[in-house]
């Protein structure tokens, strides 16, 4: 027997089967991980095909070594869904398969863990004598508790004792798999009444087809799913829920834990290699039927699958941007046609494309236009911050934000406050030359953050000294950038300086469980306000909060993308949606420098439906996504130079498919791309717009050349989330 076996090397020229031979001492099956000799050394590779007889010289195949596990760790499910990855998204097949195992456990890092435990045999007569008092009080503890840890006893009892008493017989050890669970605060989960709403979109998403549920925030969408679930339970298949945000992965994941206890195992990337690796073979073995999480949770090692969930579908994190580089719908498309199950993309503001779809038919929409406690959204108010200044506050709060702020303390309620930047401020520059602070190896301004008293780098990391003069100048003429949400609590604490004032965003929730600690004590601190990124804006369910403050609603608008102004009427709709959800009327304090913009007639009004119309119309007209395709290749590389020649050999190339395709092709350029350098490597990009029409043809036929002329560092993307 052969196997044909993918090599565990992420190399463009090694992306290919290679035979071996499986000796008769071993049980190979499709799946399976194994060791074999490639070159000089022994790799781990993937058994992704068995065979009875191959078609090359047998005496020079060489011989699988061994076997890693003896289970197939890739179920044939995900062997066919390599398939589809690999095509459609044009990965290298070791990359995909990487996808879905747990890293440590890929690398050999983790595996299960045992706890060895001291019992009482109880079939022996125990006689001690007087002076093995410690034996005697191991032997009097065990009676009381039926097993206890080993390490616990020697820590109590001594190393002697316990090894006396297993030898004359009197105790007995054994090893028992312990489960790293991650910890979760789960109280408790109460059977909700459903209203008629969610009854009909319940019983309307029953068939094998892509739903998109399109439910305002507060509409109970959350239990619809819940119910959606049980229904694939009691029909004994399994279900995915997949969330977009890790700070909303603690709070899903309590409602699940409470309505489906152990049912429910957790995926996401805040987890330990060891809490990761159980919670994944939990799932792999079926004692777990729900994969609760976030974008990597699409590969959960669930079989029979009865509802895939994608919850604030419009979410740009579910498309992966960095390599390997997938769109999420994408595969859980496939997952639920594989299976047989609905598919269910819910959010109350979609995409653009979503939506279209739905239009066109080729999804179904369920709508839940009403809150469920039957209150209206909250009452947006917009502020002209030019006026404000005009007025002589020139502060980062309005004037009615204050007052509004002030009004919520006072009544012991709850407010959150947003602001889509994290930092104290978004750059440090010199007033009299205008040299502005950037990082060495990357193309970006570097972000003040005051409580570390450093300049930081965004996308690589990297820390520098804090400005005191300028280095080119001279000038002690320092100015600071726009303000982020460490400048916004400092602001705060001078205001209200006996409240609780929390702030949630990537410099405060890098330790593990730190955004369940957060969202806690927000929860049980009245008053309270909390500061945070888009980290608050989806999901969070606090009943107390009856104010929202958006401090700068334009910082997204403005970006030299197509989707921004979809962006902003999806963040501020979506952070709009935190406030009044309880018994008490919500309020929105929106603050705006261009408050005519259009977008903001229709975010006051919670006017989906004319904001997608006006966005459709534009989109048509210029011929963007959805209504057309943009393709886009990176190259990436610490030689400039070098970066520079592979675009322009691959333009040259791609230029003839521009001759070739001239009606189909809307756009082609080559650039440098708008951030330069990330990682001290330098980006260059060509980008190309097609018609639908033969959008399949141009895309594979710009696949074939770029994989044809370049080596490596190259990323094609199809409708980038971002053209930075």
């Amino acid at each position: 027997m052969f196997a044909d076996v993918i090599i565990d090397q992420d190399a463009k020229a090694i992306d290919r089967e290679f035979v071996y031979q499986i000796p008769e001492e071993f049980d190979v099956k499709l799946g399976m991980r194994v060791i074999v000799p490639f070159g000089a050394r022994y790799l781990q590779g993937f058994v992704v095909g068995i065979k009875e007889d191959c078609s090359f010289d047998k005496t020079k195949i060489k011989k699988i070594s061994s076997v890693v596990e003896d289970f197939s760790a890739i179920k044939s499910e995900m062997l066919q869904l390599m398939q589809f990855m690999a095509k459609r998204n044009h990965l290298k097949l070791a990359s995909i398969l990487r996808l879905f195992l747990p890293a440590e456990m890929r690398e050999g890092k983790v595996k299960e863990l045992f706890k060895s435990f001291y019992c009482l045999n109880t079939d022996a007569q125990i006689t001690l004598s007087k002076s093995a008092k410690k034996q005697e009080e191991a032997v009097c503890y065990l009676k009381s508790c039926d097993k206890e840890e080993s390490a616990v006893m020697v820590e109590r009892f001594g190393y002697s004792a316990m090894k006396s008493l297993l030898e004359k017989g009197y105790v007995t050890k054994t090893q028992e798999k312990f489960s790293r669970r991650p910890q979760i605060d789960m109280g408790e989960s109460a059977k909700v009444i459903l209203n008629p709403m969610q009854q009909n979109a319940i019983d309307t998403m029953k068939d094998n087809k892509t739903y998109l549920l399109h439910g305002v925030t507060g509409s109970g969408k959350t239990e619809v799913y819940m119910n959606l679930i049980e229904r694939a339970l009691k029909q004994d298949k399994n279900a995915i829920m997949l969330v977009p945000e890790i700070s909303l992965t603690p709070q899903i994941f309590n409602h699940f834990k409470a309505r489906f206890g152990e049912q429910v195992a957790i995926l996401h990337s805040g987890l330990s290699a060891g809490e990761r690796f159980d919670e994944w073979k939990r799932l792999f073995s079926g004692e777990a039927r729900i994969a609760v999480g976030a974008r990597s949770a699409i590969f959960a090692p669930l079989e029979n699958l009865g509802i895939i969930i994608i919850d604030e579908e419009h979410e740009q994190s579910y498309v992966s941007e960095s390599n390997p580089r997938f769109s999420t719908h994408d595969v859980a498309a496939f997952r639920a046609r594989f299976n047989a199950c609905p598919l269910v993309l819910g959010s109350a503001t979609p995409s653009v494309e979503s939506y279209e779809k739905a239009k066109q038919g080729e999804h179904t929409l369920v709508e839940m236009p009403v809150r469920a406690n039957g209150k209206e959204l909250p009452a947006i108010q917009i502020i002209d911050m030019v006026g404000e200044i005009r007025k002589g506050n020139s502060g980062i709060f309005s004037s009615q934000l204050i007052a509004e702020l002030a009004n919520v303390v006072n009544a012991k309620k709850q407010a959150m406050l947003f602001i889509n930047r994290r930092g104290f401020s978004s750059f440090m520059r010199c007033r009299e030359c205008g040299y502005v602070a950037k990082c060495t190896d990357c193309d970006v301004s570097l972000v003040y953050h005051r409580e570390d008293n450093r300049l930081k780098c965004h996308y690589c990391g990297k820390q520098f000294r804090v400005l005191d003069k300028c280095p080119k100048c001279g000038s002690e003429n320092i100015k600071h950038g726009a303000v982020g949400t460490e400048k916004v609590v400092s602001e705060l604490n001078k205001l209200f300086p006996d409240v609780k004032i929390l702030r949630m965003d990537n410099d405060t929730t890098g330790t593990k469980n730190a955004h369940q600690k957060i969202l806690n004590e927000f929860k049980n601190s009245l008053p309270a306000i909390l500061v945070g990124t888009q980290m608050i804006a989806k999901g969070h369910d606090f009943e107390n909060v009856v104010l929202v403050g958006i401090v700068d609603a334009d910082q997204s608008l403005f970006h030299a993308d197509y989707r921004s102004t979809e962006r902003t009427f999806q963040l501020i709709t979506q952070v709009s949606g935190r406030a009044g959800r309880g018994s008490s009327e919500g309020k929105v304090i929106l603050q705006s420098y261009a408050p005519k913009h259009y977008v903001y007639k229709f975010v006051a009004n919670y006017d989906y439906k004319g904001f997608f119309r006006k966005e459709e119309n534009i989109r048509q007209t210029s011929e963007f996504p959805p209504f057309s395709r943009i393709i886009r290749i990176l190259f990436s590389n610490q030689d400039e130079n070098k970066a520079l020649s592979e675009v322009k050999m691959c333009y040259n190339e791609i230029v003839k498919l521009k001759e070739k395709y001239e009606s189909e092709i809307i756009y082609l350029d080559a650039m440098k791309s708008p951030i330069k350098k990330i990682q001290d490597r330098y980006r260059y990009q060509i980008m190309l717009r097609v018609k639908l029409d033969r959008a399949d043809e141009i895309e594979n036929e710009v696949f074939e050349k770029v994989d044809k002329l370049t080596k490596s560092n190259v990323f094609v993307e199809i409708n980038p989330q971002s053209l930075s």
